[in-house]
């Protein structure tokens, strides 16, 4: 899902999903320990610059992790900072991208670096959704992973998670039952913006790992007993 339009419901809105305040405490106490233990060394997670975090989250839209990483230490060695990058030409930007595919990912990183060279980074996620080619997902993003905000934020991995366990009913992928989704991705935010940034890692991590479209690695997910999904071994959701 990430930052692709969703199209307007045909349909009435879902009722508001009922979620009780233990269970999500406890969700996202579990979620947080288990994070700590098996988080994946990816580099984009040993930094709060919020210009190499927004490389790493384009980058990342429609591209697996593994392919992404030498693209990202290679783009990073060519434009290392955002001054650089904006006073770069579109065609050596487009042309470090290259391999990477969705080359508007690249056009648009270049448009808004040269917006905060002139305005400074915004640090709230409803304003950098304002950046070209930042939709609410990557907003979210880098709202809380640059600047420890407490910002929702919902992928296909964070969708998937969300609906198994708090609401099976919804299905990501269904533009009537996106809004209720979010809702229930800000319901489960920790109190602080610090914690935000275990925690919205922490829901992408389990959806990479063990919550994923094709098998459901129950026996080893920290929130099994929370799950309104749990044993189900397969599933495209």
């Amino acid at each position: 899902m990430g930052d692709a339009a969703g199209r307007r419901a045909r349909r009435g809105t879902r009722p508001a999903i009922r979620l009780d305040p233990t269970a999500l405490r406890t969700f996202g106490t579990k979620l947080r320990a288990w994070y700590r233990r098996h988080a994946r060394d990816l580099p984009w997670r040993q930094t709060r610059d919020p210009y190499r975090i927004l490389v790493s989250e384009l980058m990342l839209q429609q591209t697996q992790v593994a392919r992404v990483i030498d693209f990202y230490h290679r783009f990073l060695e060519r434009f290392p900072s955002v001054e650089r990058l904006a006073k770069a030409r579109e065609s050596q930007v487009v042309a470090q991208w290259e391999g990477l595919g969705y080359y508007a990912r690249a056009r648009n990183l270049h448009k808004l670096s040269r917006r905060v060279v002139r305005e400074g980074f915004p640090t709230e996620a409803d304003q950098l959704r304002t950046l070209p080619g930042i939709g609410p997902y990557t907003a979210g993003a880098v709202a809380t992973f640059a600047f420890e905000r407490r910002a929702p934020l919902v992928d296909t991995n964070v969708a998937r998670v969300l609906t198994r366990v708090f609401a099976p009913h919804l299905h990501p992928k269904r533009a009537r039952d996106q809004k209720a989704i979010w809702a229930i991705a800000e319901a489960t935010l920790p109190r602080t913006g610090r914690a935000s940034w275990t925690h919205n890692q922490a829901l992408m991590e389990l959806g990479a790992l063990l919550c994923t479209a094709r098998v459901r690695h129950c026996g080893a997910c920290p929130v099994r007993s929370l799950c309104k999904s749990r044993d189900q071994k397969t599933g495209a959701r």
